[in-house]
């Protein structure tokens, strides 16, 4: 039986409140520390920004070739 993930996924963010939210800010605080999360953020940051740039970069590509 196949499971959609992302229906999942999305099923599980649309469950999180604001007490779980501050519950993960809390845990990441202390298992991170305050100076060590700016730059995980920094490096998702990045990631995201190349992931989209690849995207679109690849639906171009695709437009160009029909």
């Amino acid at each position: 039986m196949y499971i959609d993930f992302i229906y999942i996924f999305s099923i599980l963010l649309g469950t999180f409140g604001t007490t779980e939210i501050v519950v993960i800010v809390i845990l990441a605080l202390l298992l991170f520390g305050g100076k060590k999360i700016p730059e995980l953020m920094k490096g998702l940051g990045t990631g995201l920004k190349e992931f989209k740039k690849a995207s679109e970069t690849e639906e171009k590509d695709s437009e160009t070739e029909k």
